[in-house]
């Protein structure tokens, strides 16, 4: 029986530092038009991305390996001392059309200093240039691969934003097959309807300095494909709960200012009432996966919440 609260807010106000940087971001250009029609336009004439080069101290700091699967690649980073008690997959977000940021490589890197784990990254191919299966092909892959010299239920699954959605879908696949099952989940801001669907993201969307109702739906359509978005293979907040229930003990990060925290709080409920051990941490004033701003407070405490997650067993 679980008895412990679901949700809990871990700061009431956002840190100076976070104050600052969401000032910061205000002012920069976002990273894709947040009108849904500049968005199209935008689309239809990029080129196709590549990812942000891996830091090149990092090859000095951490023990470093790039290998492949399903013809696309991975990085794994561990420590210098060798690998950790525990591996994370971890998957990247960007809406599904963009590739690796620079800004997930400092991430992953506290995240093996903080959290004391050895982490994967999945670098995928984007949407709509590549196909959906492409990049549940690479994370079937990847987990099936780690899981061959490291033991499963030492194994985190962990994604921000559309990688949220990803690392749960796995996870949800997993499951289902009823093979090598992951010890723990974790989810930083997971986009969970793509459709967008809950009005009461309505009142949350003026204070997102990143992400905008319109275009995300043009996202989360281009990841569809030829599925039906509201499908929970597409949006798994409407997975069944004989389905949730068998998902390993689940943490949620989320800022209150944004967007996704109206479905991560629809998401912990169902968790919960499925019998999964699940909670969701909020911050106040934060954005849109708060944490890869790393030097924050916020960022911090959510990296020593993971740390203590995976020492608990």
């Amino acid at each position: 029986m679980l008895s412990e609260t679901p949700i809990e807010l871990r700061s009431a106000k956002p840190s100076v530092t976070m104050r600052l940087v969401k000032w910061m971001i205000s002012k920069r250009p976002p990273v894709f038009p947040h009108k849904a029609q500049d968005f199209v336009a935008y689309m239809a004439d990029r080129e196709e991305p590549v990812d942000a080069q891996m830091p090149g101290k990092f090859e000095q700091q951490f023990r470093v390996e790039h290998w492949e699967a399903e013809g696309q690649k991975l990085v794994t980073l561990h420590p210098k001392s060798g690998p950790a008690d525990w591996h994370m997959l971890y998957f990247h977000g960007g809406g599904f059309v963009l590739p690796m940021f620079k800004e997930h490589w400092p991430l992953g890197a506290e995240l093996v200093r903080q959290a004391e784990v050895s982490i994967t990254f999945s670098l995928y191919k984007a949407v709509p240039e590549h196909h959906y299966a492409e990049a549940d092909r690479l994370a079937d892959a990847a987990f099936a691969k780690i899981a061959q010299s490291h033991d499963p239920a030492k194994i985190v699954i962990n994604g921000d934003s559309a990688g949220g959605h990803m690392a749960l879908s796995l996870a949800l696949r997993l499951a289902r097959a009823g093979g090598p099952q992951p010890g723990k989940l974790v989810l930083f801001a997971p986009w969970l309807d793509v459709t967008m669907a809950d009005e009461a993201m309505q009142a949350v969307e003026p204070h997102d300095i990143m992400l905008k109702i319109g275009t995300l739906r043009n996202c989360g359509a281009m990841w569809a494909g030829d599925r039906d978005p509201a499908s929970p293979e597409c949006s798994p907040l409407y997975c069944e709960a004989q389905a949730l229930a068998q998902l390993p003990p689940t943490r949620i990060f989320t800022g209150r200012h944004d967007l996704f925290i109206v479905d991560s709080r629809s998401f912990v409920h169902k968790l919960r009432d499925a019998g999964v051990d699940a909670k969701l941490y909020e911050y106040e004033g934060a954005p849109h996966v708060f944490m890869a701003v790393t030097p924050t407070p916020e960022a911090k405490d959510t990296f020593r919440l993971v740390r203590e997650f995976l020492e608990a067993g």
